[in-house]
């Protein structure tokens, strides 16, 4: 069985039990033509938990949301609510409600009349009821007092709130989020990143959300789906795909890395000796995944922070056989604060990117200074090459 055909029928298995997840999907298929937009999707999402779908552009994430919106139903499969398919239920019947990217909100009304919208909609309610809903909705997202105000008068990031507050106030199993932070300036992005982990726990509702920007999806999710041409690589959390992705698609997607192409030359368990198109030897690892075998070709992924950088004219690095080791050239630094990077053009050509502590100078590190780099043999990861095998 392959490790796809695995991963399904896990899920599958674990969303046997409706009553711990509040959406699941079971093997979804959308189609357009013959065009296979979502591909044999499942997943179950834990109540009360923030669920991310990360993946690029065109990968079929928009899709499946508006799926479990009702704006459209599956070519094949079911969708659950609280245990219960909704395919048949249309979107206003649904307890969900989604968030767009461009929020939606009405100019011609003030905060407190969009927010008590979709209250008058359902109908059913007193004016006084609302009234209240509405003010406990204002308060909850940290917005008291600004009921009056005009929606045109408000940030990016108090819209953003409102926008939340609209759908909170009519008490949904499910919140859809379709990269609402996508027309925020980058300082608001940040900020409004946290806000909304921070509304999600205060409000213990499940939050489904989709991305394309992976440091959105690994910092406030639970759990991360990475979809990729319809189907999903891996389910997990935050952690476990940045140290341990199941596939080359989400080692590449999910962080920054450099990559090799090489061939397996020798194996010693998941410890391989491989070989570069441009004659280099390295050290490296399948991870927890499958044995390699000569003759294989590999893509390999290496972390920016797995890189130690020292002076060329400093003390000579022990021959330590768990340690690959190159010399080069630091070409460029890139200072970001935390996030510096220095870039090193080695001998073989590659430029490698090198993640850096604050104190530069106190290392001497400069821009045109030789130096050498090394990396761990178990930080270098290997997976089958995107065009195929052994040959």
């Amino acid at each position: 069985m392959s490790q796809f055909a695995q991963a399904q029928k896990e899920m599958k298995r674990d969303s046997i039990c409706s009553g711990l997840h509040d959406l699941e999907c079971r093997d979804v298929v959308k189609t357009f033509g013959n065009h296979v937009a979502v591909d044999q999707i499942s997943l179950s999402v834990k109540q009360g938990s923030f669920f991310s779908i990360l993946g690029p552009s065109g990968c079929g994430k928009t899709t499946l949301l508006r799926m479990v919106a009702g704006f459209g139903n599956p070519t094949s499969g079911d969708i659950l609510i609280k245990g219960h398919s909704v395919l048949k239920t249309p979107p206003n019947k649904r307890p969900v409600n989604m968030v767009f990217q461009h929020l939606a909100l009405f100019p011609m009304m003030n905060v407190a009349q969009n927010i008590a919208y979709g209250l008058k909609r359902k109908g059913g309610i007193t004016q006084s009821a609302i009234d209240r809903k509405v003010n406990d909705a204002l308060e909850r997202v940290g917005l008291p007092g600004i009921g009056g105000k005009q929606v045109t008068q408000l940030s990016g990031g108090q819209r953003q709130r409102v926008a939340i507050a609209r759908c909170m106030v009519l008490e949904p199993a499910v919140l859809l989020l379709d990269e609402p932070l996508g027309a925020l300036d980058l300082k608001l992005r940040e900020h409004m990143k946290l806000e909304l982990k921070q509304l999600q726990s205060q409000f213990g509702t499940t939050f489904v959300y989709i991305t394309h920007d992976q440091s959105e999806a690994l910092v406030m999710s639970d759990q991360v789906a990475v979809m990729n041409r319809g189907r999903f690589e891996q389910v997990a959390s935050p952690q476990e795909l940045y140290y341990a992705p199941a596939s080359a698609f989400v080692a590449g997607f999910v962080g920054d890395s450099h990559r090799w192409s090489a061939q397996v030359t020798e194996v010693h368990g998941r410890a391989l000796t491989v070989r570069t198109p441009t004659g280099q030897m390295f050290r490296a690892s399948t991870g927890d995944r499958a044995h390699a075998r000569c003759g294989d070709h590999l893509d390999l992924f290496l972390r920016p922070e797995a890189v130690n950088i020292d002076l060329a004219n400093g003390c000579a690095p022990s021959a330590d056989a768990g340690f690959n080791h190159m010399s080069g050239t630091l070409e460029s630094l890139l200072f970001n604060g935390a996030n510096s990077r220095a870039m090193v053009r080695v001998t073989s050509g590659d430029l490698i990117p090198v993640a850096l502590p604050q104190n530069l100078n106190n290392r001497g590190l400069v821009q045109g200074a030789e130096v050498r780099i090394r990396f761990a043999a178990d930080q270098l990861i290997g997976f089958p090459a995107a065009n195929g095998g052994c040959q």
